[in-house]
């Protein structure tokens, strides 16, 4: 049987951004629960495994050698360096889930969706989620009481600066009302699913159709 026969279509690189508090996290868990066709990016890392990680489940880790190797070689779909250590979105566990159909959901930063939208421009979808006010996203911190009050500052100053990213994406939802954003996100990804380029049954459909 033709690949194109059970494989009806190519996956999508989902990627949703937004300043913190403004909802991504929770949408992106709740995707991950509710819809079996996507796949969480697991990224690499230099970072030490945590007694409560698992390889290839929380992150592939790797030692610094290693992952300039590989970073070298092409390897990576992007990467940065956090806190003195590197994290990367491995190239080839991506292409696999999307040549199988699968879609792949990325919970990266700004720069990073830069990155991939570089590296593979025909397959992201980008998603920006804001939050209805920037007094809704203080309550929102507040409400997490995660933070001190001196880091929440940091994450609502450093807010100002992501949002004015908001151009660099396809998509826009503002989260006034999480089910509704969420049934929003789902719209997207569903019509997205739906493009004639990422449906690779279609033209041998086409051709039964027209006798061919």
């Amino acid at each position: 049987m033709d690949v194109s026969e059970t494989v009806r279509r190519r996956g999508v690189m989902l990627v949703l951004a937004a300043p913190s508090g403004a909802g991504k996290s929770t949408i992106a868990r709740r995707l991950l629960a509710e819809d079996p066709m996507i796949d969480l990016s697991i990224s690499a890392t230099t970072r030490q495994i945590r007694p409560s990680e698992r390889e290839g489940v929380h992150y592939f880790f790797m030692d610094p050698e290693g992952f300039m190797k590989k970073r070298d070689e092409g390897a990576f779909l992007e990467w940065a360096e956090v806190h003195g250590n590197y994290y990367a979105t491995p190239k080839a566990a991506v292409e696999q889930s999307l040549a199988a159909g699968r879609d792949v959901l990325f919970d990266i930063d700004v720069q990073g969706a830069e990155q991939l939208k570089q590296a593979m421009p025909g397959d992201v979808v980008g998603i920006f989620v804001l939050p209805p006010s920037m007094e809704a996203l203080r309550a929102r911190l507040l409400a997490r009481a995660e933070d001190s009050k001196a880091a929440m500052e940091v994450r609502l100053k450093n807010a100002t600066g992501e949002i004015s990213h908001w151009r660099d994406y396809e998509y826009v939802v503002i989260n006034d009302d999480l089910d509704d954003a969420y049934d929003l996100v789902r719209s997207i990804l569903r019509a997205e699913r739906a493009k004639r380029e990422r449906e690779t049954a279609i033209p041998r459909h086409v051709e039964r159709l027209l006798g061919n």
